[in-house]
Parts: C-alpha cells; sequence; structure tokens
C-alpha cells in the first residue's frame, strides 16, 4: 500500500522534474543565456534578495521565538499567525504596493501638513532598483511560516517537555533563561526546521508573483526574466527562458549547501562558547517590537487594500477617498466563476493532498518517510518558473493541458509537500502508547484510527487542510501555464490588475484573495478547538 502511494506522488513529481530540465538543457540556449545584458545584474539581484530576504526571517524568527519561549508567552507570539499565513505572497505585495507607494496611504497620512508634499514625490519606494520593497514583503511574508513551522515542532508531546527538561537544567548551572535557549534548544530546533527554511530560501530566490508586483522592473530579477523569456512563442527565446530556469534551480542548490554548511558551523562556534555563561545575555532582541511591527504591517495592508476597494475619486495628498462606492466589488460579484474556479481547485487539491499525507505517515515504514522526502519536497525547491516548464510538458505529453483535470494536478503537487510538511510533527510524535491500550482492549485499527488517533488529531488535519487551501488559492505560475489561460482565479486577476491603474477593482481581488484563506482558516479553528463534556446530572 505504502508503495501504492509513493507511485501516486512520486512518479508525476519525477517526471515533471525531469521535462522540466530537459527543456532546459539545450546546447545553444545555455550558449545565448551569458549573452544576454539583463542577466548578470538579474543574477546580482535574486542574490541579494533572496539572502538577505531569508536570513532577516530567520533572525526575527528565531528572536520571537525565543522570547515566546522564555516568557512563557508562545501562545501569544502565535496569535496573530493564522491571519499571516492566510495572506497570500501576492495579495500582501498589492497592500504593500498601495501602502507604500509615493502616492500611498503611508505618505497620504504624513501629506501635506509634515511633508509638504501636494503631489506624490518621484521616489521608488516601491519596485524599486535595489529591491527593498521585495525584501520586505518577503521577510513580512515568510516570518509567519518560519514561526508555525517551529512552534508545530515545540508543541509536540514527545519534545516539549524534554526540551522544558533542558531548558531548565541549563538555567541551574547558571546561564540566563534566555542564553540557555540559544545553547540549548535552538540547535536543536533549527535541524528540525532544515525543510522549512530551504524552502522559504528556495522561494525567496524564485519568486515570481511578488517580484512582479512589487520587485525591481529594470532589470527584474533572474526569476522574471526567465518568466517574460518563457512567455514568448520564439522556440530559441522559450528555450533560452526554461534553460535561466535550470540556472535558477543550481543558484538555489548552491545557496542551500552553503547556508546550511554556514549554519552547522555557527552552531559549532557556538556550543565551543558555551562555557561562557555571562556573555550575549545582556543584549535583548528586539522581539517585543518585531512582533507589534509585523502586526502593524499586515494591519496597514488590511487596511490599505479596504481602503482601495471602495474609494472612487482619490485625488493626493487626501488621507480619505473624496466617493465611496462598491462599484469593484459589484464587479467581483459578477465575476463569481472566477471565485467559484478558486474555491474548487483549492478544496480539492487540499482534501487529496491531505488524505494522501495521512495514509502515508500511517502505512510508510520511517526509512521510507526520510529517504523520500527530497523526491516529495521537489516543488519547494525547484524554482517555479522551472516546475511549470516541467508541468506543461507532462500536461502535454497525458493530453491535459488545459484541462481541469491538468490544473487540479498541478495545484494538487504544489500542495502536497506544505500539507505534509505541516502535518507530519504533529502526527509523527503521536503517542504510540495510546495505540497499544486500545489494542489491549481489543479493538482493531481502524477503530483506533476514527474513535482515537484522528479525533486527537483534528486541529493538526485541520490546520494542515486549512494551509492546502492557502497554498492553492496563492498559485499563479501553475494556473497560468497549466490552464492555458482558460481558467482565471482570484490570484491570476489580482496579479493582472496590480500591473493597470484599476486600484479598486485590484484592491478587491486582492481582498477576496486573502478573505477565502481566512475564512477557512477560521473554519479550521473552530473544528480543532478542545471538546467540552457535560456531565451529566448526579455524577
Amino acid at each position: 500500500m505504502a508503495a501504492a502511494l509513493l507511485l501516486l506522488a512520486a512518479v508525476p513529481m519525477l517526471w515533471t522534474a525531469l521535462e522540466a530540465l530537459r527543456s532546459g538543457s539545450q546546447a545553444a540556449a545555455w550558449r545565448a543565456l551569458p549573452q544576454e545584458p539583463a542577466l548578470w545584474h538579474a543574477l546580482a539581484l535574486t542574490l541579494w534578495t533572496g539572502l538577505a530576504s531569508t536570513l532577516l526571517a530567520w533572525w526575527c524568527a528565531a528572536a520571537l521565538l525565543a522570547q515566546g519561549f522564555v516568557r512563557h508567552q508562545l501562545a501569544r507570539v502565535l496569535r496573530g499567525l493564522p491571519l499571516m499565513l492566510a495572506t497570500p505572497h501576492a495579495a500582501l505585495a498589492i497592500g504593500l504596493l498601495f501602502l507604500l507607494s509615493p502616492s500611498g496611504w503611508l505618505l497620504r497620512a504624513f501629506s501635506p501638513w509634515l511633508t509638504g508634499f501636494d503631489s506624490p514625490p518621484p521616489w521608488p519606494t516601491t519596485q524599486d532598483p535595489w529591491g527593498m520593497g521585495l525584501i520586505l514583503a518577503l521577510v513580512a511574508k515568510e516570518i509567519p511560516f518560519l514561526l508555525w513551522t517551529a512552534a508545530t515542532q515545540l508543541q509536540r508531546d514527545d519534545v516539549s517537555q524534554r526540551w522544558r527538561a533542558e531548558h531548565a537544567l541549563a538555567q541551574t548551572l547558571g546561564y540566563t533563561p534566555r542564553r540557555a535557549f540559544w545553547l540549548v534548544l535552538w540547535p536543536q530546533l533549527a535541524v528540525r526546521l532544515r525543510w522549512p527554511l530551504l524552502a522559504v530560501l528556495a522561494y525567496s530566490l524564485t519568486v515570481v508573483d511578488m517580484a512582479l508586483v512589487i520587485g525591481p522592473a529594470t532589470p527584474p530579477t533572474l526569476a522574471v526574466l526567465a518568466w517574460q523569456w518563457l512567455q514568448d512563442v520564439e522556440p530559441a527565446t522559450y528555450a533560452r527562458g526554461a534553460a535561466a530556469g535550470v540556472l535558477l534551480a543550481l543558484l538555489v542548490m548552491a545557496c542551500g549547501v552553503l547556508w546550511l554548511a554556514g549554519q552547522s558551523l555557527a552552531q559549532k562556534a557556538q556550543a565551543n562558547g558555551r562555557g561562557q555563561r555571562g556573555r550575549a545575555t545582556s543584549a535583548r532582541e528586539p522581539a517585543g517590537a518585531g512582533l507589534w511591527l509585523l502586526g502593524g504591517l499586515y494591519a496597514g495592508v488590511l487596511i490599505a487594500l479596504l481602503l482601495g476597494s471602495v474609494s472612487g475619486v482619490w485625488a493626493f495628498p487626501a488621507l480619505w477617498p473624496q466617493t465611496w462606492t462598491l462599484e469593484a466589488w459589484e464587479q467581483v460579484v459578477q465575476s463569481s466563476g472566477t471565485a467559484w474556479t478558486t474555491l474548487w481547485l483549492a478544496s480539492l487539491s487540499s482534501a487529496i493532498a491531505l488524505t494522501w499525507s495521512m495514509a502515508w505517515l500511517e502505512l510508510a515504514p520511517r526509512r521510507w518517510d526520510q529517504a523520500l522526502r527530497p523526491v516529495l519536497y521537489l516543488p519547494l525547491v525547484l524554482p517555479a518558473v522551472l516546475w511549470v516548464v516541467g508541468l506543461y510538458g507532462v500536461g502535454l505529453r497525458w493530453q491535459l493541458e488545459g484541462s481541469a483535470t491538468g490544473l487540479l494536478l498541478a495545484h494538487t503537487l504544489m500542495v502536497l509537500p506544505y500539507v505534509l510538511l505541516a502535518l507530519s510533527p504533529a502526527y509523527l510524535g503521536f503517542d504510540p502508547r495510546y495505540a497499544q491500550l486500545n489494542a489491549s482492549l481489543g479493538h482493531g485499527g481502524w477503530r483506533f484510527l476514527w474513535r482515537v488517533k484522528w479525533p486527537l488529531l483534528r486541529r493538526s488535519l485541520a490546520s494542515a487542510a486549512a494551509v492546502g487551501f492557502a497554498v492553492s488559492v496563492a498559485q499563479y505560475l501553475p494556473t497560468l501555464y497549466v490552464g492555458a489561460g482558460r481558467f482565471a482565479t482570484v490570484t491570476t486577476e489580482a496579479v493582472t490588475l496590480a500591473s493597470g491603474g484599476q486600484r479598486s477593482l485590484t484592491s478587491a481581488y486582492a481582498g477576496l484573495q486573502i478573505l477565502l484563506p481566512v475564512l477557512v482558516f477560521a473554519l479550521a479553528a473552530w473544528l480543532g478547538r478542545p471538546r467540552r463534556f457535560r456531565h451529566a446530572p448526579g455524577s
């Protein structure tokens, strides 16, 4: 049974990867690639934005975790994560664009009484040539993901008590609580976050939709440049785009290896300094302020999108629109087919991915699971522009290009690694003594799953399904490429509109892009709430 499950997932993933590599292996395309004048600048921008955003997100997430764990306030740190996780990348980028642009809401709040501006200044606050806007958007989006994946480890029953005991033991040896966290717990936690970190690094280096909205444009990052080439009808240009995708994959691999090597060296250096008990304890990470800044940034994005979606005439530097209108939302309602396509794609792909992940974690031997995770995580670490080339090739060979079945397959392959990553800590950390007790009572395996294990894991199951739903909603390139332009989702509409001047309609679609996952996360929270039993009278 485990072998059949493996074939269902591994065959399309490996086929997609091989098809992508085949498309990007033409010698003529590789010879022409270095001669492109925009290549080297795009490559430098990619390295700068990808590595800087990953480093900042990693450090900020670690500081927030240290504060929450040491002060026993981890629940407070995690309180706003569902909304942040539910916010798609493109919607966040659009909100930041409307918030931080020279005519955005933030500058309007200080003009003209403080800045003296009565017209938008020519400042490159978004789509700047240095990629600072893209870095900010990536950091704001990846911190919640890293926090959430770390929390799933910290809340595991099989490790939480042991780590608490080790943390307390380190304090009896003279270390402060914060120092004990960094020396004892963080090295163990960082190892368990290797795959989430590599996913963040790969996405930051290869992101397309956020870079199209808020990233540098002349020249763009290498991922956007490859996407532009892939949209060309000329075969030579298309092949050059596929080769650029392979180059991005090699870049991700090199950066991943160097990052993990540097992390290992840093941990060894930290371990060698464990005897220095009093050092580095006076400096306090600005985690509390960072949490407020992150929450304030998301709040500002939501306000900017809400105002933009109902604004009519809104001349600069007015803080509020001169006229209010629901015309944009009326157009969204009239395009109900777009929302329906988004809903059925996200619901079916997340349900399929959750079912497969539950079956795999239940039936696959642990050695299989550990050995085959790299294959199952291929959509996370391969560049999106290269992955969709492979998906398109597979769709053509299986005659699924431009069909609903092909699009569902593409979304499911993208959703499955995230669902598996989200579900694994809780599922693998489930106390095996429950199964032994169930067997001692004479009950079978199915009864144990339906009546004991899955009900106890319903919070993790619901959360993993919600993550899968949000990932599907956020898909941009697979929808465009595999769907062959025949299927429109709220994400494709929002990113397409972001390049135009329809602020209200863009804000409405971006708002809907956030609203759908938020509702699903709220439903997951309701389904995963603890049960309360009423005592019978007289008991």
